[in-house]
This record gives C-alpha cells, structure tokens and sequence, in this order.
C-alpha cells in the first residue's frame, strides 16, 4: 500500500516514514502543502497522513481542494492535542479519521489498517479468505490454519495489496505503482518473481494472469 505522509517537521516525519516502512507501507512524504496538495492530486495512493498545520498551504485547505476535486483518497488528520475543533474541522472537510498529537505509531498503523479494510469493503479485522490468513503485525500467511510461512518485505505487501482487492484485475504497472513506489521500474520483471515465490507458496492457484490485461487474486464468483 502507498501512503503519502504530509508532515513539516522534519524528525516526525523521518520516525514516521521508517516505522511505516517498517510496517509494510510504501512511502512517499511532503513538507508542505503545496507539494502535498499537488502529489495527491497527480500520483495514485492508497491512504494520505495530512498535518493541518503546514507552511505554505493549511492541511484543511489541501484536504478541501481534493474533495472539491472529487478526489476520494483516505485521509488521517494529525491534529493538535485537545484540538477538538480541529477534528470537526477535518471531519466536515472529508477527512477519514483523525489523531491527536502526540500519538503512538501502533494507534496510527492500526486506524490505516482499519481504514483501508473498510475503504475494500472488508468487514473481518484480520485479512482472511480463501484459506489464508495474513497477519499484518507479524508479516505471515497461515494456510488452511496449519501452515505459517514468514513473508519478506515484497512478499507481504504484494499478498495484502492482492488480499484488499480480490477478484479484480490489477496491471503490472498498477501493483508497481502501489506495491513498490517509484524506485521500480515498471518495466522489470521484479513483480513476475515475487509473484511466482506467491504462488508456489500459497499452492493454491488463487493468482491468475490475464493476458494483455494483468493479474486476479481469488476464484471467480
């Protein structure tokens, strides 16, 4: 999942970026709310973290222009500590959810989780279909409730990018955009191996390629 963080202070931001990393997120930030604005407005994310005090242009303001826009993106408010005006504020300007300053990262890692499961339609707390079973904290699949296989980095992302959008179909260059930021070449074959390692893994033949068209994750209906 790639999430674009909107923060100006510079160590929040850095702490936030490597704990999201390290929670299987792709990362992308902005200082200000110029950038921010424009970066939501022109790049495909998953979810955006929106300070409401930032330089050059108001975090409610970047949030208004995208709704305005019809710009549907998740969004988390970061807003100061007993700022409930601040919350309403964002609330009624379309933000998702809201947290105050400060916070615990795990309270934030999990309102995004929460947040993008609803955004999918998922009511389950846990990501579980077909057998499998992805625990998001730990980075494992367990199949058919036996079998506890730990993912890598790649691995994990690609699994719950897929496990959040079943039954659709997903470009090569829509799962790199998302699952890899903008790093990856588009172009390279990184996706076709880490697709197949899934593959082997989950023995299941839940992913399927679509030729000229890209990949289905889930048995049709």
């Amino acid at each position: 999942m790639r999430l674009l963080l909107i923060e100006d202070d510079p160590v929040l931001s850095a702490s936030l970026q490597t704990d999201l990393e390290r929670s299987g997120f792709v990362v992308d930030m902005a200082a200000d709310g110029e950038t921010g604005e424009f970066l939501g407005a022109t790049e495909s994310y998953d979810a955006a973290i929106l300070d409401l005090g930032l330089p050059k242009l108001p975090g409610l303001e970047v949030l208004r222009r995208w709704r305005a826009a019809d710009n549907a993106l998740p969004v988390i408010i970061l807003t100061a500590r007993d700022a409930w005006y601040e919350k309403v504020d964002g609330l009624k300007a379309g933000a998702d959810d809201y947290l105050g300053k400060p916070f615990h990262i795990e309270e934030l890692i999990a309102r995004l989780q929460a947040m993008l499961k609803r955004r999918a339609g998922l009511v389950h707390p846990q990501l579980e279909m077909y057998g499998i079973k992805l625990d998001e904290e730990r980075q494992t699949v367990t199949i058919d409730g036996t079998k506890i296989m730990q993912l890598t980095a790649l691995e994990f992302r690609l699994l719950r990018y897929f496990m959040l959008h079943p039954r659709k179909v997903l470009s090569k260059a829509h799962l790199v955009e998302h699952v890899y930021g903008r790093e990856i070449d588009p172009d390279s074959n990184v996706l076709e191996v880490y697709i197949n390692r899934l593959r082997r893994m989950l023995d299941k033949d839940l992913i399927t390629t679509r030729r000229g068209q890209g990949y289905v994750f889930g048995h049709e209906p």
